[in-house]
Parts: C-alpha cells; sequence; structure tokens
C-alpha cells in the first residue's frame, strides 16, 4: 500500500510524485495511456527519420522554473538546444520582428520599428531584471505566496510597483502602444499574449505578454535535446530511482472517498489501490470532481461553481517533415525556433475577435515551430522538423473561411483546416508546400483522446483570463491545491498557477499533502462549507 496514489503521469503529476518521494513517501502512479508524459511526449510518427513533438515544443516556463530547477533533471541526462533567434514574427512586407537571444540584439532590431523602440525594450528589460525572479517565485509558489509575496512587494517600491501593476493589468494592444512608438515591440508582446486564450483587447493580457516576452529574453525557449519526450524521461527516471511506482495503461475510474476523506482510488480494470496518506489528480477540475468524486461527496456551492467553468481555446496542430528549411522572405524568421505567423497586431485582433464569437478563423493565426532549427538532432542535416498550431472556438458556430468547418472533424474537415494553415504559412513563406514530405493533422478531438486532459484540444486546463486565476482557479474559493475532500490534491494546470511546463500544480499539490496542517487546515474547512 503505497503512501500517495498520483493519478496521471503528466509533468505536473510526475514533479509531485518526485517532491513526495523526495520526501520519503512511498508513491504509485497511474496513467490511462499506454506510455507517461501527458502532453510532453515526442515520436517519429510523422516520417521515421524526423523527431515531432506531439504537444508542447518550446519551453521557457521550464528555464525559468524553480520547481524543476531543484530536481536538477540534468543529473538524469536532461539537456537543453536553444535556436540561433528565439522568436520571429515576419510581416508581409519582409520585416520582421526578432526576440534574440541578447537584449542588445533585440533592441537594435526594434531600433529600426521606432527610433526609441530599442530604449523602451532595455528598460522594460531592466524593470524584469529586478522583480523577474521574485516574481516568478511567487507566482510559482503555494497560495498566497507569502515570502517571495513580501519580497516582490518590497522590490516593487522601489521599481515603481504601481505602474508596473498597471501595465500587467493592461491589454496587450494597449501597453504595446504605451510603450512603443513602432510595430515591431507591440508584436512581440502581442503574439506572446496569444500564447494562451487572450485577446489584445482583454485585460491582463498585457501581463502575459509582458512576461512571456521577457522570459523568452532572459531565458530563451529551449526545447529538450532529442525530443520532448526527453524532459518526461528524465522525470521518471528521478522517481524510479528514489523507488516511485510508474504503471501506464491503467486508467483512474474512481476515487474512492469514505467518510469524507480519499483513501485510494479504483481503476476502470475494477482493481482497488489504497492511499495510506493521499491521492494526487493531475487531471482537469471537472473530470476529477464530476466523474472521480462524484457530486454526493462535494458541497452545492462547488457543483454550482463548476457550471461556470471555463475551458481555454481548442487547438488545431499540423505537424509536417520538411525536405528543407522553410523559406521566409523575411530571412531573419530562418533562424528563430519560434515564429509567429499572422498580419500584424491587427490581424491577431481580428483572429481573437472570430474565435470569440465562434467563427473558426479564415486566416488563422499560427505558431510555427521549427524544431530542427531548435535542436539538430531532430532531423537529417537540411531538412526542418516543424508544426504549427492555432486556436479555435471550443463550440464552433460558423466557418469565416470557404470550407463550412462545423467541429465534426472528420477526414474532409481535418484536410481543410490544415489546407487553410499551410496557406497562411505559404503567404510569408512562399513555396512552403513545395517542401512537405509527410504531415500528420491533429485535430481537437484526436488531442482529446491521446491525452484526456486537453478538452477538445484545450492546452491550459482552462482559461488564464483573470476571472479564472489565483484565487478562482478553477472556481473561486482559495487558489489552493486542496479540495473539499481531505486527502485529496489537485495536482493539474486546472490549479493555481495554470497552464505551462513548469511543474508548480504538482509541486504546490505535493506540499500541501505533506503539511496539511495550520493554515491548509483552515483553508479545508472552508471549502466544505
Amino acid at each position: 500500500m503505497p503512501d500517495a496514489v498520483v493519478i496521471g503521469a503528466g509533468p505536473n503529476g510526475l514533479v509531485a510524485a518526485n517532491v513526495l518521494a523526495d520526501a520519503g513517501w512511498s508513491v504509485e502512479v497511474l496513467e490511462a495511456q499506454e506510455e507517461p508524459g501527458g502532453a510532453v511526449r515526442s515520436d517519429r510518427g510523422v516520417h521515421p527519420d524526423y523527431v515531432s513533438d506531439v504537444f508542447s515544443a518550446f519551453y521557457p516556463l521550464a528555464a525559468a522554473s524553480p520547481v524543476l530547477s531543484r530536481l536538477d533533471l540534468a543529473a538524469e541526462g536532461l539537456r537543453w538546444s536553444h535556436a540561433p533567434r528565439v522568436l520571429a514574427h515576419p510581416l508581409k512586407d519582409g520585416r520582421c520582428a526578432v526576440l534574440e537571444r541578447r537584449v542588445q540584439d533585440t533592441a537594435a532590431g526594434l531600433g529600426e520599428f521606432g527610433a526609441a523602440d530599442g530604449d523602451a525594450w532595455r528598460k522594460m528589460y531592466d524593470v524584469w531584471t529586478r522583480v523577474g525572479p521574485d516574481l516568478v517565485q511567487a507566482l510559482f509558489t503555494p497560495f498566497p505566496p507569502v515570502r517571495s509575496g513580501l519580497r516582490l512587494a518590497a522590490k516593487l517600491r522601489t521599481s515603481g510597483g504601481l505602474r508596473l501593476a498597471r501595465n500587467l493589468a493592461l491589454p496587450v494592444r494597449r501597453l504595446g502602444e504605451e510603450e512603443f512608438a513602432g510595430e515591431g515591440g507591440r508584436l512581440l508582446l502581442a503574439g506572446n499574449a496569444l500564447h494562451a486564450d487572450l485577446a489584445p483587447e482583454a485585460a491582463g493580457s498585457g501581463g502575459f505578454g509582458w512576461l512571456m516576452s521577457m522570459l523568452g529574453q532572459s531565458h530563451g525557449f529551449p526545447v529538450p535535446v532529442g525530443g520532448s519526450s526527453a524532459l518526461t524521461a528524465a522525470l521518471v527516471s528521478r522517481l524510479q530511482r528514489r523507488g516511485g511506482v510508474l504503471r501506464c495503461g491503467e486508467r483512474v475510474a474512481r476515487v474512492v472517498v469514505r467518510g469524507g476523506t480519499a483513501v485510494g482510488v479504483r481503476t476502470a480494470g475494477g482493481e482497488s489501490v489504497t492511499a495510506r496518506r493521499a491521492v494526487l489528480a493531475d487531471v482537469s477540475a471537472p473530470a476529477l470532481y464530476r466523474d472521480l468524486v462524484g457530486e454526493e461527496h462535494l458541497p452545492a456551492r462547488l457543483v454550482r461553481d463548476l457550471e461556470r467553468f471555463q475551458w481555454d481555446f481548442a487547438t488545431f496542430k499540423v505537424d509536417w517533415a520538411l525536405t528543407g528549411p522553410v523559406p521566409w522572405t523575411a530571412p531573419q524568421a530562418a533562424t528563430a525556433g519560434t515564429v509567429h505567423v499572422a498580419d500584424g497586431v491587427d490581424g491577431l485582433s481580428r483572429f481573437a475577435s472570430q474565435l470569440n464569437m465562434g467563427q473558426v478563423p479564415d486566416e488563422p493565426f499560427a505558431l510555427f515551430g521549427q524544431m530542427t532549427t531548435a535542436d539538430p538532432s531532430r532531423s537529417p542535416a537540411g531538412t526542418e522538423s516543424a508544426w504549427a498550431y492555432t486556436h479555435l472556438p471550443q463550440r464552433i458556430v460558423s466557418d469565416a473561411g470557404p470550407d463550412h468547418i462545423t467541429g465534426r472533424w472528420d477526414a474532409r474537415e481535418q484536410e481543410a483546416m490544415a489546407d487553410r494553415i499551410e496557406k497562411q504559412v505559404e503567404r510569408f513563406a512562399p513555396g512552403f508546400r513545395a517542401l512537405i514530405r509527410g504531415r500528420r493533422i491533429l485535430s481537437p478531438t484526436t488531442l482529446q483522446a491521446m491525452n484526456a486532459n486537453l478538452h477538445n484540444g484545450a492546452i491550459n486546463n482552462g482559461t488564464t483570463a483573470l476571472h479564472q486565476q489565483a484565487v478562482f482557479r478553477p472556481v473561486p474559493g482559495t487558489g489552493r491545491p486542496e479540495t473539499p475532500v481531505r486527502g485529496l490534491y489537485l495536482a493539474s494546470a486546472a490549479a493555481h498557477p495554470g497552464g505551462g511546463v513548469h511543474g508548480a500544480p504538482g509541486a504546490n499539490a505535493a506540499r500541501a499533502a505533506l503539511q496539511p496542517h495550520g493554515l491548509r487546515t483552515l483553508l479545508h474547512r472552508a471549502q466544505r462549507v
């Protein structure tokens, strides 16, 4: 009988298991899929000579994460690789906004869009160097972040704290307009904001765009050498060396609750696995509460709040094996690991507006990954392992394009949407489609089938909007991993601080399980009211 059962072997589940194992607990991890990793997996499914990241690919949050740093995954063989340039946003006229590895190079490039824009970027980065480390620490620790929050508050008093707070609350369009005279800096901020489901006009999108841009400037957008599965393999290896048990192909069907306490789980095959101390769930909040626990064990208020839970946008992804480098009209884009494909900030706003109206965008904003550029081991020399994804509405009302896509995602709709993305890339890289040697399409329903946490392709386990963050995540309450069921902890990106591969929700859940007393007990009781 293990001390803890962890449901799900995604990065958060594996981090939680490692933290518990470090504390001397016996841990058993049950994963529904036949291999671990959740949304951190790679394969050779597009072409045998090409390594493709099936889901996530670039990991700035992992590079900055104090949680992963403490695990010392380099000792398990994990190595990181960087593209020559972090990110590029080409324009149709041949200009290109570029996030370079060195701040002085980024500033020089942005200076070509506006005379003072290089200085504006340097000033923005100077603020980050003063407050960024404490901000990241505050974000990635259990809520409320008392110690790191006090350190951050002290620095903010000397760094224009109120003005920074205002900037973080701004829509990213407004932030870009206030900070930059030209389009380059605005593009970097707005494109990074749309890595989440935040429109350029959404409150708080400025903060997310700033955070991702500054992380890219300070840490880059690194990738694991050999494929994203290398990150998972390092977490698994570390866990197993500490005596942890991982069982794949074991779907948990129920959390066993007795007297208001989680005492174990029951698998789809009928096996009961008892936990001496805790159950930690790296699953979505709706799946945990509705499917695994059951409403009969939950406060009526929580059940009602789940009706208001909002998923982030759906995702549609295409992987390619290319016979050569992408022929971008803007040459700087050729050496960037990540490329944002859209017609400027107005194109991003138009795209987000269509999503919010339930429309399939006719000119989708594509996040494009050049994986061989970032890690030469991904495909033969002179070729490129590439991918792109775009967002879609969770519920499709209409198609703004000509293909009458409804969200059934039959073969015709999948091919039509993949073609639409390729045509968008072709506008900025004429001749791109002639390089395609192999293609794999991952529709929202396919993504969910491969990873149940990706509800209809939602990659952040719930919206990143302000109304579902901190004390509101996943529903109004404490913003912590404790649940109304004693001994049961939410360890997925549905919990604070949310999506991204950084391990914080898993680590927070493990720490809560290790210290189920004091403030945590009071919060636990408050949730059960």
